[in-house]
């Protein structure tokens, strides 16, 4: 940034002459006595000094310091300590320069009461004062009632009051349904009850695999002392368990650890955090904290975990916090966090297996809720009229088509065609195309194959014409959409590509209108070019959805005796783990590896035979 002139109301000079060396934090105050930003430093001399350089501040930091009046300063004996203190006077005077998170919620436990004949699971928030086990916490309550219904159809632990269960003369629709075993009327006795409960505690603790072989063999046992019944109810309760375990990256051990991912946007950031208590996912939750003047990821992150963890009272810490970029000052937060709380807090960022996994996941709800977020917050019609602006048009276009291509190494090739209006996606109209009889891998012939069909219907009346066709690649990609629409004898849809820049990343990329031959560079926070974004990711999106499920289709037909080293054996416990065909065709890697008999090798390729890899 070029040089700027500092206002005279404050006098820098004399105030950084008597500044401290030593750490601490610092408030600024406007005119007004408002406080501004509050900071921490390790030498609070050396911080201070930064705000007031002549070159080199970014527009958001030289706008506080425009406005600064007064600097009130607080020393600490350490910077730990002053991370701690900065927190705080965040969370109680929320100034307008700081990244803000509002989030002074008690999270909900499942709570399974002890100390009667017959204890009762539910929802707990707040203090921990009840006699019991508290297994938690989850996101919100909806997580917390999603887990106790799994629960309860599952091996029927009783929920209800105590007042309710207590005053009971025969059993309730809980237990026609199947949901409740009955003990408020002793229809099933306090062996049975306790196992119940005990599988219950052990799915709670993140033994889902002790506890599926368990089953197992309970039900292998009943099946053989003729107890049909009985173990049919063992079998439904490993198709539950099974089908939850399909839901969840479970992790060997007992991993107490949050997954924080955030991703950017011009003027928005998301921050998606996974719970993972006992090697199992919880839930999860997505921040949208606002834009403070830390500039880079790691910096916004960094204060974001500090305010997450140190200004909210009763928050759980976990033992591992995993991030999806390196950490500024991560020492001063794990030594702050230590602290706080009195054990140590360890971080990690390049991570691999299950963590991989985890962190792609958060990752990938963070950027589709910040997607999301910034469509409900800025209204479609908007971006239209923007894009009529940069794109020079005489009247606000109304309908937008989008194509992309999608195959693996160029099989079973798939084509989309997106639609979007001036009330956002248009997904009724959309189209997919199965391309045939071209070279593999040859996208240009696959562009052109999808774009002759579609508009080959629209010439013949079956749909409406776009005002304009977005082209997700360069001039090549341009090139084809322009022969095909001249053939056709269509010469009044606007065609524009869409290109990546040298970096392949969001926000540089660059237009080329096919009808004046231009090239169209906009700006990083154009509401335009975030609704190119949009419909060009929507387009990805719907061409990969569309390839895996013609992936997916033509692996339905195959079976495990195709597979080298999957002997009848194998089968077997195959079959008797999942239950069926279809199961074991959806199994990741991991749950693979659990099947006795079965390594990572013999995983891996039974994943890659149902996966065409």
């Amino acid at each position: 940034m070029s040089e700027k002139n500092f206002p005279p109301h404050f006098d820098s000079v004399r105030f950084l002459a008597d500044a401290s060396q030593q750490p601490g934090i610092y408030q600024m105050f406007d005119a007004e006595g408002k406080i501004l930003y509050v900071g921490k430093a390790k030498n609070l001399k050396s911080r201070l000094a930064s705000y007031f350089r002549k070159t080199g501040l970014s527009a958001k930091t030289f706008a506080l310091v425009n406005r600064i009046h007064r600097i009130e300063v607080t020393i600490t004996s350490s910077e730990a300590e002053a991370l701690i203190l900065e927190q705080n006077l965040i969370k109680a005077n929320r100034p307008p320069y700081n990244i803000s998170l509002r989030d002074d919620k008690s999270y909900p436990y499942i709570f399974v009461s002890s100390g009667e004949p017959y204890p009762r699971i539910s929802v707990h928030r707040g203090a921990k004062k009840k006699q019991g086990d508290y297994y938690g916490p989850f996101p919100n309550v909806g997580a917390v009632r999603e887990s106790l219904h799994f629960l309860q159809k599952t091996f029927r632990v009783r929920q209800c009051e105590d007042s309710v269960f207590n005053n009971r003369s025969r059993p309730c629709l809980q237990y026609q349904i199947k949901r409740c075993t009955a003990p408020c009327v002793e229809l099933v006795n306090k062996e049975d009850y306790a196992n119940d409960l005990r599988h219950t505690r052990m799915f709670l603790t993140g033994n889902g695999q002790e506890l599926m072989t368990e089953l197992a063999n309970q039900m292998d046992e009943a099946a053989q002392n003729l107890a049909f019944e009985k173990a049919a109810q063992f079998r439904d309760q490993i198709t539950f368990l099974r089908s939850i375990q399909s839901q969840q990256v479970i992790e060997e051990g007992q991993g107490d650890i949050d997954i924080v991912a955030l991703v950017t946007r011009p003027n928005a950031i998301c921050v998606h955090i996974l719970f993972v208590r006992q090697g199992r996912i919880l839930g999860s939750r997505s921040f949208f904290p606002q834009m403070g003047i830390a500039e880079s990821p790691a910096d916004v992150l960094t204060q974001f975990i500090a305010q997450f963890y140190l200004a909210s009272t009763g928050r759980d810490i976990p033992r591992e916090i995993i991030t999806n970029h390196e950490l500024e000052e991560v020492d001063l937060l794990a030594t702050a966090l230590q602290q706080a709380i009195g054990r140590q807090v360890y971080f990690s960022h390049s991570v691999r297996s299950h963590r991989a996994q985890w962190l792609q996941m958060a990752v990938n709800a963070a950027e589709q809720n910040l997607i999301a977020h910034l469509n409900t917050k800025q209204n479609s019609l908007d971006r239209f009229i923007a894009l009529q602006d940069a794109l020079q048009l005489e009247e606000i276009p109304q309908r937008m088509e989008c194509f992309d291509i999608s195959h693996s190494s160029g099989e079973l090739t798939v084509a989309s065609c997106v639609v979007f209006d001036t009330n956002g996606p248009l997904k009724s109209d959309y189209r997919r195309f199965n391309i045939e009889g071209i070279t593999p891998g040859d996208d240009y012939a696959a562009m052109q194959q999808a774009l002759e069909r579609r508009y080959t219907r629209l010439k013949k009346g079956e749909g409406k014409m776009p005002d304009i066709l977005l082209i997700d690649g360069g001039k090549g990609q341009l090139s084809i959409a322009k022969a095909v629409l001249a053939e056709l004898g269509i010469d009044d849809v606007l065609m524009i590509g869409v290109a990546k820049g040298s970096t392949r990343k969001a926000g540089f990329e660059t237009l080329y209108n096919a009808q004046t031959d231009t090239e169209i560079v906009l700006n990083n926070d154009s509401p335009a070019l975030h609704l190119i974004q949009h419909i060009r990711d929507e387009a990805h999106r719907f061409a990969i959805t569309g390839h895996k499920q013609r992936r997916d289709k033509k692996r339905k037909t195959s079976t495990l005796e195709d597979i080298p080293g999957v002997g009848a054996v194998r089968r077997r416990e195959l079959l008797r783990h999942f239950g069926g065909i279809q199961e074991i065709q959806k199994a990741s890697i991991n749950d693979l590896m659990r099947v006795s008999g079965i390594n990572q090798y013999l995983a891996e390729e039974i994943y890659a035979f149902f996966h065409n890899e």
